[in-house]
């Protein structure tokens, strides 16, 4: 037996005025988006916007359904919104933000677990890595340097 000890490492910014000039404006486009968000059910709106590699911003936020199975995360509408439009452009940057009509959301909101699986197959594919930037409503931001690091022994096309 072996044991193996994994680590990540993660940024965290206090406001989004000490973000890099490029991914204020990520985060600015993901605000914006994420107030469009259709969450009747939930009340929990996510907003995301991509910075492509041939400086296209793809955006997306969560579109819930009375079939909940149904609905789709922003994230999703996002990455798969890229892939359509531009299949061959790498992501390089994601800004995610959430707020709620219940309750302030002052912590960073990380990206669920089916979302990170999608997220990671594009890292995957492009084989190059996405910073992601997420926050809550208002405070602080987290940014990691890959999807791996939100994803440690990710499952990918390898295991097909």
């Amino acid at each position: 037996m072996k044991k193996i000890q994994l680590s990540t490492s993660i940024t965290l910014f206090d406001s989004v005025d000490e973000l890099p000039k490029d991914v204020q404006q990520l985060m600015i486009e993901a605000v914006k988006i994420r107030k469009t968000a259709y969450a009747p059910y939930s009340q929990f709106h996510v907003g995301t916007a991509f910075l492509l590699e041939n400086d296209e911003i793809v955006t997306g936020n969560n579109q819930e359904n009375a079939a909940y199975p149904s609905g789709m995360c922003a994230e999703r509408v996002a990455v798969w919104k890229a892939s359509s439009e531009f299949p061959d452009v790498k992501i390089l940057k994601i800004a995610i933000t959430a707020s709620s009509v219940n309750n302030p959301v002052k912590e960073p909101v990380a990206p669920c677990g089916g979302c990170r699986q999608a997220l990671s197959e594009y890292e995957s594919k492009q084989d190059s890595k996405i910073e992601i930037y997420f926050m809550g409503e208002t405070g602080g931001i987290i940014k990691t340097d890959s999807l791996h690091n939100l994803l440690p022994l990710a499952f990918d096309k390898s295991f097909l």
